[in-house]
C-alpha cells in the first residue's frame, strides 16, 4: 500500500529535506538516499510505542528543519551540499498484521534500492531488518550483502510467543532465507541473559559473528571493528547497517522497548556509526526501536536523529574522498580554515 506522508501526527521531512515518492523513481531521480518510515512495532514483545519512532527521529533537533546540516568534523553538509537526500514518508503499515506488513516494506526498500538510491529506513521496531535487508538483497543478489547490526539483543529467536516473527526473529529469518550468509553477520554490543544457550549454539553453527559487551570492553571497540570489517567485506559487495538504539545503556538511550543496563555510550555508537560509514560502502541502513512513550527530555529521540546524521556525513565523507586519502579523525577542528592575515600580510 502506497502512502504519502505521516503515518501518525503532522507530516514533515528529515529536517527539511525534499520529500520524494518511493514508487515513483523520477521523483528520486537524482537521490543517493531515500529516507523511508516503517512506523511498525506489531513485533514487540515488552514495552510498544516504537511506531512513533519515525516522526521524532525526523523532528527533534534544536536547529530549523532548513535542510542542512555541516558536520563540522567531516567538514561535509550531507544534507544540502555533499548527497542529495530525499524523504519518502512513512509506509502504510498495519501492527497488528507482521506478514502484510514486511512484505510491505520489503517491496518498497527493494524498489528503491533497485533504483539506485541507498534506502534508509527509520523504525519501528526490530521485525523491519527483515524485510529491509531482504529488499537490499535484490540489488546486490542472496548472500552479497552483509550486515553491521549493533544491538544488546541477538534477535536469533526460532519461535516467540507462538509465532515466526517479531523484534526478537528477524536476524534468523534472514539467515535461513538465504539473504544474507551467516558468517557475513556481525552483531556488536550484546548482553543481558537472553537468548538461552540453545540459539547461541544455532548462532555458531551459522558462523555468526556476535561481540558481547565484555569482548568489546575488553579488546576496545575500534579493535573490534577493525576485526568486523575485514570480515564485512571479505566476498561481498555492500554493507547493510542496522542500529537498535538499546544497544545504548538505558542511561544514554532510556526510550526503548527492551533495555539492558551496561551498553554502549551514545558517544561510543555515534563514532563506530561515522566510522563505518565513512570506511565501508554501506548500500542500506536501519535505525529501530526509539520509543517516545518511554523517552523524557528526547534523549533517545536526539540520538536517533544524530545517528542517522552521522550515517549520512560519513557517507558523504566517503564519496568526497574518493581514491585519495581518507579525512582522518585526528583532524584539529580550525586546520586550514579562515583567512585571517598576521601583520605585516603573512598568514598567521
Amino acid at each position: 500500500m502506497t502512502r504519502y506522508g505521516a503515518m501518525f501526527g503532522t507530516g514533515h521531512t528529515f529536517l527539511g529535506v525534499e520529500e520524494c515518492q518511493w514508487d515513483k523513481p523520477e521523483t528520486y531521480a537524482d537521490a543517493d538516499v531515500v529516507i523511508i518510515g516503517a512506523p511498525f512495532d506489531g513485533g514487540t514483545s515488552h514495552r510498544p510505542g516504537a511506531r512513533f519512532g519515525p516522526q521524532v527521529i525526523r523532528g527533534t533537533d534544536y536547529l530549523p528543519p532548513d535542510g542542512s546540516r555541516p558536520h563540522m568534523a567531516m567538514r561535509v553538509d550531507a544534507l544540502a551540499e555533499d548527497l542529495v537526500v530525499k524523504d519518502a514518508g512513512d509506509l502504510e503499515v498495519f501492527s497488528g498484521d507482521i506478514v502484510r506488513s514486511c512484505q510491505t516494506i520489503e517491496e518498497a526498500v527493494g524498489f528503491v534500492a533497485t533504483h539506485g538510491a541507498i534506502p534508509l529506513i527509520l523504525g519501528g521496531d526490530h521485525t523491519i531488518t527483515w524485510p529491509d535487508v531482504a529488499g537490499v538483497s535484490k540489488r546486490t543478489g542472496a548472500g552479497r550483502v552483509s550486515v553491521i547490526h549493533f544491538d544488546a539483543h541477538a534477535d536469533t529467536a526460532d519461535i516467540e510467543f507462538g509465532s515466526l516473527y517479531g523484534h526478537g526473529q528477524p536476524m534468523r529469518r534472514l539467515i535461513e532465507s538465504g539473504a544474507v550468509r551467516g558468517d557475513r553477520f556481525l552483531q556488536l554490543g550484546l548482553r543481558g541473559y537472553w537468548p538461552e544457550p540453545a540459539t547461541l549454539d544455532w548462532m555458531a553453527d551459522q558462523g555468526m559473528n556476535s561481540f558481547h559487551m565484555s569482548e568489546i570492553v575488553e579488546r576496545g571497540l575500534d579493535n573490534v571493528l577493525d576485526s568486523a570489517f575485514a570480515i564485512a567485506m571479505d566476498d561481498c559487495d555492500g554493507v547493510f547497517l542496522s542500529v537498535d538504539v538499546d544497544v545504548c545503556d538505558p542511561g544514554h538511550a532510556p526510550g526503548t522497548g527492551t533495555p539492558e543496563p551496561g551498553g554502549l555510550t551514545s558517544r561510543q555508537l555515534l563514532d563506530a556509526v561515522s566510522r563505518i560509514c565513512h570506511e565501508l560502502p554501506v548500500i542500506g541502513m536501519d535505525i529501530v526501536e526509539v520509543s517516545p512513550p518511554y523517552d523524557h527530555a528526547e534523549i533517545t529521540a536526539m540520538l536517533g536523529n544524530r545517528i542517522v546524521l552521522e550515517a549520512l556525513s560519513g557517507i558523504a565523507r566517503r564519496r568526497k574522498d574518493g581514491d585519495g586519502p581518507l579525512w582522518r579523525r585526528s583532524t584539529p577542528l580550525l586546520e586550514g580554515r579562515g583567512t585571517r592575515k598576521a601583520p605585516g600580510g603573512k598568514d598567521d
